[in-house]
């Protein structure tokens, strides 16, 4: 199982983690939605996973892997990720414990500001957090290529932080130069959006899939994709969402067998060039 380094800490985190966007807003009063969820976790468990990504911006994504966290066989292993996401400075540290009461938890391992919102205010907060030990890792976001001047900025000034959350997937890899920015700083790189919202293996559908899937371990394009993205020098993990159980065994395909060599890079590039522009 192919697992990278958090740099500053040492500890590694297996390569394809969870996001909780939108998949796991479901009310927490509906059994066969959390079934189904149960299902999802399981099964990112059992194939190796560790690292969830949530937000209190997620609706009742952070209510409901509290709920479902301790009924599983394997909790132990998570690697929890969740983020501060108020623009009022004296709030936030009040929605960190709530989210750690949430997720039924003392301490949470990353805890990042959510598209930088008042990072100023933020900032700080999470260095106290980390100092006294309530948070292990402190990390910022963006999505959708948004504020990437302002993360340029960060990532010369805030010489401390330990995550850099951001969007890049074959479809959008405008995030790149900031990718290898954080990396040379010594941060982990966290890929969010990596399949697009789903458009990017929506739109792969019909392309037949390369010879070399088989040697790379992958039974579909999802997982050629998050190999793909992971052949990347500055990635250090991906957080794919999905409510789908087998999609992610998919997803969890690109844990394990090798990485895509220079020729086969070179080729799934090409691919994802003439399909996405």
């Amino acid at each position: 199982m192919l697992t990278r380094p958090i740099a500053r800490s040492g500890e590694r985190v297996p390569v394809v983690g969870m996001g909780t966007w939108l998949s796991f807003d479901v009310s927490p009063g509906d059994a066969e939605a959390l079934a189904r969820r149960s299902q999802v976790l399981a099964r990112f468990f059992a194939g190796g996973g560790r690292l969830i990504d949530s937000s209190p911006m997620y609706g009742h994504a952070e209510a409901v892997l509290g709920a479902l966290l301790p009924t599983l066989p394997q909790p132990t292993a998570l690697f929890s990720a969740t983020k501060v996401w108020t623009p009022i400075g004296s709030y936030g540290p009040t929605q960190m414990q709530r989210s750690l009461d949430l997720w039924g938890l003392s301490r949470c391992d990353l805890m990042q500001v959510h598209n930088l919102l008042n990072w100023p205010a933020h900032l700080p907060t999470l260095r106290r957090w980390r100092a006294e030990g309530r948070v292990r890792h402190l990390g910022l976001t963006t999505s959708h290529g948004n504020k990437h001047d302002t993360v340029r900025e960060l990532l010369d000034s805030e010489r401390d932080l330990d995550t850099l959350q951001i969007t890049y997937n074959p479809a959008d890899r405008r995030a790149e130069p900031l990718m290898r920015q954080a990396a040379a700083r010594g941060m982990a790189v966290v890929l969010n959006r990596p399949f697009d919202g789903g458009s990017v293996p929506r739109r792969l559908r019909n392309e037949p899939m390369p010879t070399f899937a088989a040697e790379l371990g992958c039974s579909a394009w999802a997982p050629l994709v998050l190999k793909w993205e992971l052949a990347h020098p500055a990635v250090s993990c991906v957080i794919p969402a999905t409510t789908d159980p087998d999609h992610m065994a998919q997803n969890l395909e690109a844990l394990r067998g090798p990485m895509p060599d220079d020729r086969q890079h070179a080729a799934l590039t090409a691919v994802f060039d003439r399909v996405f522009g």
